[in-house]
């Protein structure tokens, strides 16, 4: 099974101050895609700190690359809406080429959460407001013209003219764990995103993580068989740095491979690493990085 190698990149740094060459040199080392969080701003130590819009900054790397894909990791419904959101969509495919993809996610209750003044959301009505938001986007980003009235959201004759230049739509990649998240993946997903089990990263052991990552896989596969649809359809992407392999992976060429190797027997067709941030949980050395970019794809043969 082939596997593909990504990296995120945290749109922390001005653009005239290292964030533009990070882009052009992801393009260099040959990353399959260079993705960013969708976030108003992040966690500790990012939180007090510069953070810059995932939108504008993809619109940005879009014009300093030409072969390599951009993304979301992940964009969800805190504070988007799917009309302005589908319009942007649109026009950053346009001015990428049709190089977008869209992570997608139910969102969690991070600063995001209550950044537009609201209370949080319980997770009844996150996942329900994740679902209208993914089926109203699909339809958005499909049709000429959409009215729609919803739970949450709705559209009054909105259009989105003359669509994305990817048919019938830019693909989503959609984040998901629970029973109602991979039901939307099997549904509407091009690719099906996790960073495994949050419960194991404190306290797990990799092997742990592992297992767990095993099942959400079994999961996906019994979930899209019941909507009738094929998991080999949808890529499987796996977030890295989230599990209590945490940056061991990233330590060595080595290191890497043994990883990447394992991760890739189990299923999953795309890995994504995070782009260095010193004094961060994502430090790493650079060199090594680059290291794995060029040769550890080759090496797994």
């Amino acid at each position: 099974m082939s596997l593909r190698l990504s990296t995120v990149i945290l749109p922390y740094r001005r653009w005239s101050e290292g964030g533009r060459s990070a882009w052009t040199r992801a393009e260099e080392l040959g990353f399959h895609t260079a993705y960013t969080y969708d976030h108003l701003s992040w966690r500790v130590p990012f939180r007090d700190g510069p953070w810059f819009g995932a939108i504008p900054t993809l619109t940005a790397a879009a014009s300093v690359t030409e072969r390599m894909r951009l993304g979301t990791l992940v964009t969800s419904p805190n504070f988007r809406h799917p009309v302005t959101l589908a319009k942007e969509l649109i026009s950053l495919d346009d001015v990428s080429d049709g190089r977008v993809t869209l992570g997608i996610g139910a969102g969690g209750t991070g600063f995001d959460a209550t950044a537009l003044g609201q209370e949080p959301w319980t997770p009844r009505e996150r996942a329900d407001r994740f679902a209208e938001f993914v089926a109203l986007l699909d339809q958005l980003l499909t049709e000429d013209a959409v009215t729609y009235q919803g739970g949450f959201y709705s559209a009054a004759e909105a259009r989105n003219i003359p669509g994305c230049v990817q048919r019938p739509r830019l693909p989503f990649a959609v984040a998901a764990t629970g029973p109602r998240g991979l039901k939307l993946a099997a549904r509407y997903g091009q690719a099906w995103v996790t960073t495994g089990d949050p419960k194991l990263y404190e306290t797990g052991t990799p092997e742990q993580s592992f297992e767990a990552l095993r099942g959400q896989l079994g999961k996906l596969v019994e979930t899209c068989a019941a909507a009738g649809r094929d998991a080999s359809e949808l890529d499987k992407v796996l977030l890295t740095g989230f599990t209590p392999d945490r940056g061991r992976p990233l330590e060595s060429l080595d290191a890497f491979v043994d990883f990447a190797g394992r991760y890739r027997e189990l299923g999953f067709t795309e890995l994504v690493i995070h782009w260095p941030v010193p004094d961060s949980v994502f430090a790493a050395e650079e060199k090594v990085f680059e290291l794995i970019a060029m040769e550890a794809l080759a090496q797994l043969g």
